[in-house]
Parts: structure tokens; C-alpha cells; sequence
């Protein structure tokens, strides 16, 4: 019997967090034959496992013989943001239910894309379910250590510059590793409607008004949410001077937030025309403010309390197990 023909010239396409199309040439001879495909994709790690493939091991995908290219779909495997390894072998099932197949095919290496704004607006909705009542701030702040402020006045021309997000929070997030920005925290603490005493970041606290960052001058976006393996749980947001090159990021990427009217964070007037300033109580929220931001805009002191390090998120891993920060995409 002559042999199945083997998939030439794969390609991917349309590839999202967790799908992708892939098509590939086919000798016609024995074509009619052909009744399943069989897709072994492998995360990159792995990209020498075809090596040991033999035909009578089953593989991790195995698909009806539909018109190319076919979706792959929602398959368990598949996270965002990770790069995967995919090779094709064309299958003849046979009257015993076993199956004839192929050799395999080249092995394409290609990556998933970041969460799009409609995974990000399920994350937004699973937030604002436990985002809590709305407490009234007044300031930003940012922890450092005595040295970046130091650096940031002889070096940086008395500027915090933005730098680029880090990796921590959901694997999907756009932001991650490309936007650039300065982060801020607004929470304050229940009893004394101030910020904390304690910090993870440092012992030193850069304070200024609420209105210098955060105006109808600017734009609000949702980012982010997770935990890292215990109960609190962080929202990042993100506030961007209408205009500006982190606007124009976070529009195409983030859902926009209405600056007077949301669950997390909210600028509003008050009869006076004077600006008023609210944060959700029950999350944490992560601000990054997408332009450089002058010392003379606000103080630096010495916090009283403690450094807690285990607070810190930076790079922090999300929880991928947690039933209230996860949508059914990936991690």
C-alpha cells in the first residue's frame, strides 16, 4: 500500500492566547485516504521529543481530516504568551481501529500572543466582584531605597524616568516586558485613611497629590489581575496623560476605564469643583503612570514602619490555581 504523504511547508496563523490555525502542502497521492490528522505540539523546552516519536505512540492532538487550515482551539495545553514546538502526521484509520500514518513532519516552532482585550475585560469582570467598597485617598506614593532617589536627582535630572514593567501577574498580560511606566500605590489603611507605614519596596517614600498624576487630563486603564498564592489580590492599573505614547499603547491594548465612574480607583468633583480622589478596599492596587514624573512635584521622607519583603511583587508568579483571579484561557 503506498504510504500517506507527509505535510509539507507548515504554517501558523491567526494565533491567539490559546489558538492558532495551521495548514500545510500535501502530495495528492493517497490524499483521499487520509481520515485524522495527528498534532504533537510540544512548549519549546521540549522541541526534541519528535526524535523519539515512533508511529505506534499516540500523540497529543488527534483531529478528523477537516478542509485546510484547521483551528486548534482551546486545548488544554496551550497558555499564553509561551512558545510551542508543532509537527504533523497524516493518519488512514483503519477497519481494526488502529491507524496507518505518516512520517512526521518538520518541526515549526511558533509562540502564543498576549490575553486580547476581551480576555482581559473577564479578568476585569472577576475584579470588580471583590474590588469592596470605594475609601477616599488624596496622594500617590513610591517606596524606593535611598539610592534610587539619589540617582534619580544627579543622574536623571531630578526625574523618575519609566522603566519597563516587569513580568509579574498573569502570563497574558500586554504590559508585561513592553510598557513602560512609574509605579505608584494609593491604598490607604482603613483606620487612618493614610498610606501605611510599611512598605516591601524601601525605606524611603516619594508622596505627592493625587491630582498631579490622576486628572480628567488623563486616561485610565484596566491591566491586571492575580495573587501570588495567598489571599491578597492586586489589580494593576494603569494612568496615562491623554496623548501621550503610553495612551496610545494602552488603547490598543487594555481596556479603558471611566475616571469618575469604575470599581477600582476614581477622580470625581466634588460641588466645589475641587477634585476627589477614591480606591477600591478590598484589592491592592499596582499604578503605573506612563510619563517621567519631577521630585519638585512632591516630598521624599523616611518611613516609620517596617521593609516587608515577602510583600514584594516584583516578578512575582501569579497563582494559576486560584478560582477568583483566573479566566479559563491559560495562566
Amino acid at each position: 500500500m503506498e504510504e500517506l504523504p507527509v505535510p509539507q511547508n507548515i504554517k501558523i496563523s491567526n494565533i491567539t492566547c490559546d489558538s492558532f490555525k495551521i495548514c500545510w502542502d500535501m502530495d495528492s497521492r493517497s490524499k483521499e485516504r487520509i481520515t485524522h490528522y495527528f498534532i504533537d505540539l510540544n512548549k519549546k523546552e521540549n522541541k526534541n521529543a519528535n526524535k523519539f516519536k515512533h508511529k505506534d505512540v499516540p500523540t497529543k492532538l488527534v483531529a478528523k481530516a477537516v478542509p485546510l487550515p484547521m483551528t486548534v482551539r482551546g486545548h488544554w495545553f496551550l497558555s499564553p504568551r509561551t512558545e510551542y514546538t508543532v509537527a504533523v502526521q497524516t493518519a488512514s484509520k483503519q477497519g481494526d481501529g488502529d491507524y496507518a500514518v505518516s512520517e512526521w513532519s518538520e518541526i515549526i516552532e511558533f509562540c502564543t500572543a498576549d490575553y486580547s482585550t476581551v480576555h482581559l475585560t473577564q479578568l476585569m469582570e472577576k475584579a470588580e466582584v471583590i474590588a469592596g467598597r470605594m475609601l477616599r485617598f488624596s496622594v500617590f506614593y513610591r517606596n524606593q531605597n535611598k539610592e534610587y532617589f539619589d540617582h534619580a536627582r544627579e543622574d536623571q535630572n531630578n526625574k523618575m524616568l519609566p522603566s519597563v514593567k516587569d513580568n509579574s501577574g498573569s502570563h497574558g498580560s500586554p504590559i508585561s516586558g513592553k510598557l513602560e511606566g512609574v509605579f505608584f500605590s494609593c491604598n490607604t489603611e482603613f483606620n487612618t485613611g493614610k498610606p501605611p507605614q510599611d512598605s516591601p519596596y524601601g525605606r524611603y517614600r516619594f508622596q505627592l497629590p493625587a491630582e498631579t498624576l490622576f486628572s480628567p487630563k488623563t486616561n485610565l486603564y484596566f491591566a491586571d489581575f492575580y495573587c501570588m498564592y495567598t489571599a491578597y489580590h492586586y489589580v494593576i492599573l494603569v494612568i496615562a496623560p491623554k496623548g501621550s505614547p503610553g495612551d496610545e499603547f494602552c488603547k490598543q491594548r487594555l481596556p479603558a476605564l471611566d475616571i469618575g465612574d469604575n470599581r477600582f480607583m476614581t477622580c470625581t468633583e466634588d460641588e466645589d469643583g475641587q477634585l476627589v480622589f477614591h480606591h477600591a478596599q478590598d484589592v491592592i492596587l499596582e499604578v503605573i503612570y506612563t510619563d517621567p514624573v519631577d521630585l519638585s512635584l512632591g516630598t521624599v521622607a523616611e518611613i516609620s514602619g517596617h521593609q516587608l519583603m515577602s510583600m514584594s511583587t516584583v516578578n512575582a508568579k501569579k497563582d494559576p490555581s486560584c478560582k477568583t483571579c483566573n479566566i479559563s484561557v491559560g495562566r
